[in-house]
């Protein structure tokens, strides 16, 4: 029998870590961890995976939905919410951009201050 590997964290890239790292602490309620210059850590809850976010000055945003001749996107993050309204006057008020196209009801895709695509969604 193999043994598991869980999943510690995700990775994003950013022209200003820090900077993307606030806001990720003002839509989720998270703590912020590591505040430096190139590297920049978000601890979730217990037991919950941290968001990490890495200097890269020639970070391009996906298109969303996906486009040919545009930058794909590569990864997405969901987040479970239990009010999808209130949920979203929080992602607005933290600085997020709703965008366009929603493909279902009980969802509702954003991009973060530099693209970065992410869900709420409820159960």
């Amino acid at each position: 029998m193999t043994e598991m590997i869980p999943l510690k964290g995700v990775v994003l890239d950013a022209p200003d870590p820090r900077e993307l790292a606030r806001f990720y602490c003002r839509l989720l309620g998270w703590k912020l961890g590591t505040d430096e210059e190139d590297w920049a850590v978000v601890n979730g809850p217990a037991g919950s995976v941290v968001l990490s976010f890495q200097s890269e000055p020639l970070h391009r945003p996906p298109s969303w939905p996906s486009s040919r001749d545009e930058q794909q996107m590569q990864v997405h993050l969901d987040f479970q919410v239990d009010d999808l309204e209130s949920a979203h006057a929080r992602a607005l008020d933290a600085g997020a951009r709703l965008m366009e196209f929603q493909p279902q009801p009980d969802v509702r895709v954003y991009a973060d201050p530099v693209g970065h695509i992410f869900c709420f969604f409820t159960a």
